[in-house]
Order: structure tokens, then C-alpha cells, then sequence
């Protein structure tokens, strides 16, 4: 139970610690020159396979230790049960000092230390997960957005029964059970995500170009319906 609590921790203090990826991405280019430091122990790309750590296609928004056919380390296997996503954030502070997120870790990289080597790493290793030009809200790819939404827009309580009714165009393309198999989930959400990301589309911050439509055929009380139907949809 100890060691369960210290990777929560950890993990929090982590993500806590790490840049504001809402601030932007990295350069994927200088991305891929800092990888080669990491190329000795991992592929990323066509072709690519297990060396002494696993391949890294598709990293983002997968479960650490789920990678099947690598023998991961204990302490790994442990994070992975206890929850450890590999998001941005979470690589950012495993690329910055491996085991101070997860202890033990076979990985004997002593970490990046400059944020932006991190970040341009990042973005090199998206290119290689679910494709961010087109899945813009996808985890791996998700540029918050600061926002200026109307405080009464963010307070509306929103109808969840009504949500369901209206969620089926949704469901079309995302799926209910909260997979995210090439587009991104949208159950779970917090309630004030939801809304500020489909208030973005609708505003045309946020670039996908169906999603603008879509969020742009709802009206407030109808995004908040929404909002309240999917963040419990489980």
C-alpha cells in the first residue's frame, strides 16, 4: 500500500511540476536530433520495435506497462496498475527524471533537464501516436485554451437526461464506453472542460473543422446538457 501511495504522489507532484502545455508545443524536428540520445534503448516510427525498452508508437494516452511483449520492471508494472497514463505531462516529468516517478525503473537515463528538449522530444513522439493534425482535442495533442467564457455560461447545471437525448450524434463517431481508438474520448470529462472545449469550437479557436460545426448548432443550455450527460457516462 506504501509504494501504491508513493507513485500516487509522486505522479502528482510530477504533473503538478511539469511546463503548462496549454503555453504550446515543441519543435518536432529538434525532436527527433534530441532522440537519438534515446534511440540506443527505443524505436519510435515504421518498422519500429522492442530493444531494451519498448517501442514507443502510440506512447500518448496509453496505460504505462501495457506495451504486450516487453517485460516491463516491477515498479513499472506497478504504476500501470495504479493508474499511470502516459500523457503529456506525465512523459514530460518521466523524461525529466525517470525515477522520481516511477522508482526503480529499469530506465538508467538520467533525464532532460531543459524543458524545452522535453518538449521538442514530446512533439517528435506524436507523431508517431493517434494523428494530432486531425484530432486536435486528442490527449496527445490537446492545447488548452485560455478562455474567457462567460461565468454564467460555466454555472448553467446542465440536464443530463436531455444530454443523453441530444448525445447521439455524438456517439456516431466517439464511443460511449470511453475507448479511444483514433478519436479521442469524450466521457469523463469535468463538467467545466467539457463546456470551455465546445464553447473553443464553437468560437473557431479550437481548429477541427467538424467539430466547430457541430459544437456550433448548440446553444449553451445544450452544451451544458451534454457536458452533464458524458461526465458520468461510464
Amino acid at each position: 500500500m506504501f509504494g501504491r501511495l508513493c507513485i500516487s504522489l509522486t505522479l502528482a507532484a510530477g504533473v503538478v511540476a511539469g511546463p503548462n502545455f496549454a503555453q504550446g508545443v515543441g519543435d518536432a524536428d529538434k525532436g527527433a536530433e534530441i532522440f537519438k540520445k534515446c534511440s540506443g534503448c527505443h524505436q519510435v516510427g515504421v518498422g519500429a520495435s522492442d530493444k531494451v525498452g519498448p517501442h514507443l508508437n502510440g506512447i500518448f494516452g496509453s496505460p504505462a506497462a501495457a506495451h504486450e511483449g516487453y517485460r516491463y520492471s516491477k515498479s513499472m508494472t506497478r504504476a500501470g496498475d495504479d493508474g499511470l497514463i502516459w500523457t503529456a505531462e506525465t512523459l514530460d516529468a518521466y523524461l525529466e527524471n525517470p525515477r522520481a516517478l516511477v522508482s526503480k525503473t529499469r530506465m538508467s537515463f538520467r533525464g532532460l533537464k531543459d524543458p524545452a528538449d522535453r518538449a521538442d522530444v514530446l512533439a517528435y513522439l506524436r507523431r508517431f501516436s493517434d494523428d494530432p493534425a486531425n484530432i486536435p482535442e486528442a490527449e496527445p495533442t490537446a492545447i488548452g485554451t485560455d478562455h474567457d467564457l462567460d461565468p454564467e455560461i460555466l454555472a448553467l447545471v446542465g440536464d443530463a437526461e436531455y444530454g443523453e437525448y441530444l448525445a447521439s450524434e455524438c456517439l456516431t463517431c466517439h464511443r460511449a464506453d470511453g475507448a479511444a481508438e483514433g478519436i479521442p474520448s469524450i466521457t469523463l470529462w469535468e463538467t467545466e472542460d467539457f463546456v470551455i472545449a465546445m464553447h473553443a469550437y464553437k468560437r473557431k479557436l479550437r481548429p477541427h473543422p467538424v467539430m466547430q460545426m457541430m459544437a456550433g448548432r448548440l446553444n449553451d443550455e445544450e452544451i451544458a446538457a451534454l457536458a452533464a450527460y458524458f461526465k458520468d457516462l461510464d
